[in-house]
């Protein structure tokens, strides 16, 4: 019997509804933004998980949401596989909630004395769901793969893993744009990390579909 609740598509509707919201309401946005100084200073610890229900504008909203869609039913079935339907779900939830939470602490520690820096957005957690499918599945079949503007062909997803992890390490160092980087690049490391704890077998996995593919 299918479970009744698809966590992805409730997650997915959640997060439009509030970003919609917020746009509409700048006080909610105020109070849900993820501010490392007020967490610091009033003990607003909320915001690190509200603030990822929130997002800038609407291609904000929609290129994580359509991430998160992409990769997140992928990843939400081969848990449920995995594990069962119901622990496959909340182990998901996990992934992704724990992903939002998790990829803010660093920027918290850098940025908590600095009372005009603010960030938003879902990007940690789709990092972290986006990162899980790659260790379960890094290699696509053949003609699949994955696009990057300004590159003219499709990559292999470990390929693609190896580019965005650099990235966004070197951008998250160099601070130069509005972009939260340093989310982008720990919610990465949160999805590798839970994965490989959750299911350890999947680093042999990772290894032979590569080995196999190229070896």
């Amino acid at each position: 019997m299918p479970f009744p609740i698809d966590s992805v598509i409730l997650l997915i509707a959640l997060t439009v509804g509030l970003s919609f919201y917020g746009w509409n309401n700048h006080s909610v946005m105020e109070r849900w933004i993820f501010s490392p100084y007020r967490v610091r200073r009033h003990h607003e610890w909320y915001r690190f998980l509200s603030s990822g229900f929130l997002h800038a504008d609407f291609m904000h909203l929609f290129f994580n949401m359509f991430a998160f869609y992409s990769f997140g039913q992928l990843v939400q079935n081969q848990l449920m596989a995995e594990s069962g339907t119901l622990t496959g779900i909340l182990l998901f939830l996990l992934l992704y909630l724990g992903g939002i939470v998790v990829s803010d602490i660093p920027t918290y520690l850098r940025h908590q004395k600095d009372a005009r820096y603010g960030s938003l957005g879902a990007s940690g957690g789709v990092a972290a769901v986006v990162f899980a499918a790659i260790l379960f599945y890094p290699v696509a079949p053949e003609g699949g793969g994955i696009m990057i503007f300004p590159i003219p062909f499709r990559i292999q997803p470990f390929v693609f893993g190896f580019l965005y992890l650099g990235y966004s390490y070197y951008q998250g160092r160099r601070s130069g744009d509005n972009i939260n980087h340093d989310a982008h690049f720990y919610g990465a490391l949160y999805g590798v990390l839970l994965t490989m704890v959750l299911y350890p077998t999947v680093v042999l996995g990772f290894w032979q579909q590569i080995s196999n593919k190229y070896l």
